[in-house]
């Protein structure tokens, strides 16, 4: 297992499909529109590739807060749901921890959705802390 930082379009059909198991109101063409589209906005792809295959994705984009400094903001992150439990999530969660430092970040963040319960057990194993509650408003 090793992670990659997609670069290329190379990946991007096999990426997308692991993507799709945490974003299912997509198709994968549309899916893959609109990585294009974040993309021009920094959005940046990690991910675990074994064998061929596509163990994890990460979604995540580099930013500056006054609450946070230079972080890392985790938007999407994924294990395929057949190499769950493999040690690829700890992997990949791993390396955007070093790739954060690498690039001077102070901090990695992310929202996970309150159903989740699996992956809440996997961010707190990670060092992660539920540091506040996040509000939306979903339609205006």
């Amino acid at each position: 297992m090793h992670v990659k930082l997609l670069t290329s379009d190379e990946d991007l059909n096999e990426i997308g499909k692991v993507l799709l198991q945490l974003r299912p109101q997509y198709d994968l063409e549309n899916l893959k529109a609109q990585i294009k589209l974040q993309q021009e906005s920094g959005y940046n792809l990690a991910y675990v590739k074994s064998d061929g295959h596509i163990l994890c994705v990460a979604g995540f984009v580099i930013g500056q807060k006054l609450a946070w400094g230079k972080h890392i903001y985790i938007d999407d992150l994924v294990t395929d749901e057949n190499h769950r439990s493999t040690g690829a999530g700890t992997l990949l969660m791993n390396w955007l921890k070093e790739y954060a430092k690498e690039i001077g970040c102070d901090q990695v963040h992310l929202d996970s959705g309150v159903q989740r319960f699996s992956a809440h057990r996997f961010y707190l194993r990670e060092r992660f802390s539920i540091a506040s509650h996040h509000f939306s408003i979903t339609e205006l």
